[in-house]
């Protein structure tokens, strides 16, 4: 209710303010704010939970230029779904740039890898992995993953990367069928399947077993658990 101030004539001087209704008003106000926050609240503490629920690390490198697109993408997305927080790292920081036009901005250089600091290290392919082939650092990072008793995965042409750091040498393993009989000229025992297994190393064909490569290294991340 509004009232109004009159003088001595009962004509009209000013509006005075009812002090229940502004009271009113002022609460209402004070709620929504705080339903408003709680909302966000809950969408941030929701977002956090699906990102890192977990708190451990996946290490992706990637090639700077032509990495294959489905084979980052289509993995990144399933482990992120589990809660795994997706690192990834190549030799430069700059946007890198997928074959089928994917744009990507590494995380960190590939020098700058602590392998300790990871669950699982994988090393995407793409016609750019080349670039990893005779590597010091990247046959080094492999190496410590073995030793390490990290999951070590790599797809497509990677796979020669591992088999070139010596770690493929008795170890079932797939790859690229270009880059078959390299493999085996390194020790490894190529299979030729899609998707291989050997311990805790896991090797992809290409980016058509992408999805099934994805899934076998969360297999393996599980039974660690």
């Amino acid at each position: 209710m509004i009232k109004y101030e009159v003088d001595k004539n009962n004509r009209i001087i000013g509006k005075l303010i009812n002090v229940s209704e502004k009271g009113g008003e002022k609460m209402i106000t004070i709620f929504v704010k705080i339903f408003i926050f709680f909302i966000i609240f809950f969408i941030l503490l929701t977002t956090f939970s699906l990102s890192a629920k977990n708190g451990k690390k996946i290490l992706m490198i990637i090639a700077h230029q032509n990495f294959r697109d489905e084979e980052l993408l289509v993995p990144k997305k399933l482990f992120e779904k589990e809660g795994y927080q997706v690192v990834i790292a190549s030799s430069s920081l700059k946007p890198a740039k997928g074959m089928l036009g994917a744009v990507v901005t590494p995380n960190i250089l590939i020098n700058q890898i602590k392998v300790s600091e990871y669950e699982a290290i994988i090393f995407v392919g793409g016609v750019g992995a080349q670039e990893y082939f005779f590597d010091s650092t990247a046959h080094k990072i492999a190496k410590e993953a073995v030793s390490e008793g990290k999951i070590l995965a790599a797809i497509c042409l990677a796979p020669r990367t591992l088999a070139e750091a010596g770690v493929l040498k008795g170890k079932k393993a797939t790859v690229w069928v270009s880059e078959a009989k390299v493999l085996e000229a390194k020790g490894a025992i190529y299979t030729g399947k899609s998707v291989e297994i050997d311990g805790k190393i896991v090797t992809g064909s290409g980016p058509q077993a992408a999805e099934e490569f994805g899934k076998s290294i969360l297999n393996l991340l599980k039974e660690k658990k």
